[in-house]
């Protein structure tokens, strides 16, 4: 692969679409993206597999809703895995690259190296919430920890909450290209099924816990087209779906040539932190000077340390908090 096409395709997410089964897709692509997510931290293997799943998860499902602001993943579980969370702030203007971050919340005391990282999660949530800004009602999906990965957790929910039959196929992991260091790099392909009238399931589904699978919403025609673009996507190798020697319009034909794909504009995506002394200063403005006063060091400063990013910000406890009523 040459560096150029290395720069066109790396930290992008392509969306596509087939048009004989009208389905709809994304391939995404992240390699310094997620290399600056998990930077920030120096979290252990099992955790590292986590946030790289969920930032990977976050980029394609981020790229699919059309933003005005921000949508995040929220992973929580009773394991030692106790949180995962990711944000992707869509672009502020057309042709500008989307926004990512995320961070993990663990108990390494009890984290076991030799399991697999979903099952350090344990009983609990996986969630998407969409933030539309000051003037939309924010929404919250939520369905439960199952399925055996964090990609599994986003098809149910998309089955539950949308009635949109979703498949993901996800790889990621540390990589070594000539010459380049060691580093993590991740690659998938995301595929939602688009029918006329999804039939709603009553009774329970088909999944773990009766919970709703992509066939509980299909009618025949389009659960005809929807397995057919499963198998299909089921070839695909993991050096594939992460490249970076085959580039994402050359996946695509090679997976689905038969179904007439389309792909439109790639969308960049960047390491992205909103954190800022003012946004500190507000989220400290709901605390009295009794407060404050806790929370200030020896050294007469009150510190505030960003879960996403690691920025440090010493602030005058004189300037934060309100004053109580007499």
């Amino acid at each position: 692969m040459t560096i150029g096409s290395k720069i066109a395709w790396d930290d992008t997410v392509l969306p596509f679409q087939l048009d004989r089964t009208d389905t709809r897709g994304r391939v995404a692509r992240l390699d310094g993206v997620l290399q600056n997510v998990l930077n920030q931290h120096d979290y252990p293997p099992l955790i590292e597999a986590l946030v790289a799943e969920a930032t990977l998860l976050t980029a394609l499902i981020g790229q699919t809703i059309k933003l005005r602001w921000k949508l995040s993943l929220q992973v929580r579980g009773d394991g030692p895995a106790r949180l995962i969370a990711t944000d992707y702030y869509g672009p502020s203007e057309e042709g500008a690259p989307a926004r990512i971050r995320a961070y993990a919340s663990f108990d390494e005391t009890r984290l076991d190296d030799e399991a697999d990282p979903f099952s350090q999660i344990g009983r609990g949530y996986f969630a998407v919430l969409i933030d539309q800004g000051t003037d939309m009602k924010p929404y919250q999906g939520i369905t439960p920890i199952a399925g055996g990965s964090l990609a599994a957790c986003a098809q149910t929910y998309f089955a539950q909450s949308e009635q949109l039959p979703t498949r993901f196929a996800l790889s990621f992991g540390r990589s070594q290209q000539p010459g380049e260091g060691l580093h993590w790099r991740a690659g998938g392909v995301m595929l939602q099924q688009m029918p006329e009238a999804s039939p709603f399931a009553t009774d329970g589904g088909s999944g773990e816990g009766r919970l709703l699978e992509a066939n509980d919403v299909l009618d025949a025609d389009s659960a005809e087209d929807w397995n057919h673009v499963n198998i299909m996507l089921d070839t695909a190798e993991e050096i594939e779906l992460i490249g970076p020697s085959v580039q994402p319009t050359d996946l695509l034909v090679r997976l689905f040539h038969e179904d007439s794909p389309r792909v439109f504009d790639p969308q960049p995506v960047e390491f992205g932190c909103t954190c800022s002394e003012d946004r500190v200063r507000n989220s400290m403005s709901i605390y009295s000077q009794k407060d404050i006063g806790h929370m200030t060091t020896r050294e007469g400063i009150v510190t505030a340390d960003c879960q996403f990013c690691g920025a440090h910000y010493e602030l005058d406890p004189k300037t934060l908090g309100f004053e109580a009523e007499e």
